[in-house]
């Protein structure tokens, strides 16, 4: 495969999906949302943006299978794409600015490439392996700040999964102390973007899914940070907790996050 051409279609791609966004936000009203589940919200946008995603894909990469948030096309047991169509629902429902489309390319559980567009800022991040990230054509880097209190972190909190929200809670507030903020913009992929670009040092967050990170994995990652669990065993793809950091203070953020979560695996 040759990955930087297909990054660039992807990223074509995603730009056109984002412009179906961005005209259906003029028109959307909440009485044309579901909920999936609790807090968990869904739109006609959502799923006819993930049907322009499956059909766009199919037509780059015919043999590759679809790990789709609304269920769109069938998983393989070789490549899938990874598809978040609307990154930030609730954000976008309450007319929030911050909803990415999420697309990533996977072999396994190996991220190959990565496109993330938010939607109202108009920027598309993409990244393949050996290749680099971008933003909208040009090289991003992760920032240079090497301790943990002089960095901006960003996290999301659980809406329907609150197994461990005093362990989450004790992490927040340590990390209060321990940084120079925190930030929850209301989208996965957005966090692990800003990390790729330097806006954010760290994310952290656990209850995620594939779709929400598979791009910002390697987004981050070209863009020369560090992607893990919480823990060392933990893929942070498809194990539903993630740290991403610019590589200099992910040990020591990894330390605090051992702290408070340790109770997890007990």
């Amino acid at each position: 495969m040759q990955l930087q051409k297909l990054t660039e279609q992807v990223a074509l791609l995603s730009r056109q999906v984002a412009a179906f966004i961005r005209t259906e936000s003029l028109r959307f009203t909440e009485a044309e949302v579901e909920n999936k589940g609790l807090n968990n919200l869904v739109s006609y946008v959502d799923k006819q943006a993930e049907q322009r995603f499956v059909d766009g894909l199919k037509e780059l990469l015919p043999e590759a299978g679809f790990i789709a948030e609304e269920g769109t096309g069938e998983r393989t047991g070789g490549l899938n794409w990874i598809i978040d169509p609307l990154d930030g629902t609730t954000n976008f429902v309450h007319g929030v600015p911050c909803y990415c489309t999420s697309v990533a390319l996977v072999q396994g559980s190996e991220v190959l490439l990565g496109v993330v567009l938010e939607v109202t800022r108009d920027e598309c991040f993409s990244a393949w392996q050996g290749g680099g990230a971008w933003l909208n054509g040009k090289p991003v880097r992760v920032s240079g700040r090497s301790h943990l209190q002089d960095s901006l972190l960003a996290t999301g909190f659980p809406y329907d999964d609150f197994g461990f929200e005093s362990e989450y809670m004790d992490l927040l507030r340590e990390l209060m102390h321990r940084t120079r903020g925190i930030r929850r913009l209301g989208s996965a992929a957005a966090d692990l973007a800003y990390v790729a670009c330097g806006r954010f040092e760290a994310f952290y967050e656990y209850g995620l899914n594939s779709w929400d990170v598979a791009a910002g994995v390697i987004l981050v990652r070209e863009a020369g940070g560090r992607v893990s669990g919480f823990h060392p065993t933990k893929d942070p793809v498809f194990d539903e907790e993630i740290v991403a950091s610019n590589s200099a203070i992910h040990e020591e953020l990894l330390e605090v996050i051992e702290r408070s979560w340790q109770r997890q695996d007990s």
